[in-house]
């Protein structure tokens, strides 16, 4: 498994942007994020396969959210533009390898980091 450790998070208002990094001990070819709100299930916020293509942002983040990574540093990360109070949520970092990119949203992931909480007030 790889390990992953999410940073970034915080409060902020309306309107206002984040960026979220998650370090990993290793890239795959597949990474992504995911969200939990309280008191609901767990969303698929992106994806990207080999490092450089973005794969299918949730419709609620498109045009919002941006996905990108520096295998430099292996380091994955989502830039938060125009947050809205229904993006509060705990915020994770996932990996994975597949064999193509159309697996990367599909199936489990075995490498989860622990979240970073976001919250956006009115």
């Amino acid at each position: 498994q790889v390990q992953l450790v999410e940073s970034g998070g915080g409060s902020v208002q309306a309107g206002g942007s984040l960026t979220l990094s998650c370090a990993a001990s290793e890239v795959r070819n597949c990474m992504g994020w995911f969200r939990q709100a309280p008191g609901k299930e767990r969303e698929a916020v992106g994806f990207i396969w080999a490092g450089s293509t973005p794969l299918s942002y949730a419709d609620s983040v498109k045009g919002r959210f941006t996905i990108s990574q520096d295998d430099r540093v292996n380091t994955l990360y989502l830039h938060m533009n125009s947050l809205k109070p229904e993006d509060t949520a705990i915020y994770y970092c996932v990996a994975k390898r597949v064999f193509s990119p159309g697996d990367c949203p599909r199936g489990s992931y075995n490498s989860w980091g622990r979240g970073t909480q976001v919250t956006v007030s009115e």
